[in-house]
């Protein structure tokens, strides 16, 4: 009787391997390159949002304590008026416009506040009635 010897067949260990193969390379390159792209127009596109909504807050701020002050010393019945908000917030200047509303002893009082941000003026505008006593 003769004895079968089994053919040696090598197996290669897929679990004890130590480096990537080109192909995972190139793929990991091919991936970034398509992802880290959109990533960063994504943060620039952020970047830009936040700078915008903090200066819209930061008028409409401005605005509200304009707007209490002319109330406040009854500015608002010299007429229109401009200004700006002196040295602490240079770019921004403000307008205010009274209007005849319905009814005869209302003004609508519009106070404005601009601003320039991407080579163009902003603005947000704050609007309340005021009563004219009739004499």
């Amino acid at each position: 009787m003769s004895a079968v010897v089994p053919n040696k067949v090598s197996v290669r260990s897929t679990g004890n391997r130590k480096a990537f193969t080109l192909i995972e390379v190139l793929a990991s390159f091919v991936l970034m390159a398509i992802i880290i792209p959109v990533a960063m127009k994504g943060v620039s596109l952020s970047t830009r949002l936040t700078a915008k909504s903090k200066q819209q807050v930061e008028a409409a701020s401005l605005a509200r304590t304009k707007l209490a002050e002319i109330l406040a010393s009854e500015e608002w019945k010299n007429g229109n008026e401009s200004g700006d908000f002196g040295e602490d917030w240079p770019n921004y200047h403000w307008s205010m416009e009274i209007n005849d509303w319905i009814q005869a002893s209302l003004n609508q009082l519009d106070l404005r506040v601009f601003w320039f941000a991407q080579g163009r003026e902003q603005s947000i505008t704050l609007t309340t009635l005021v009563y004219t006593e009739s004499s």
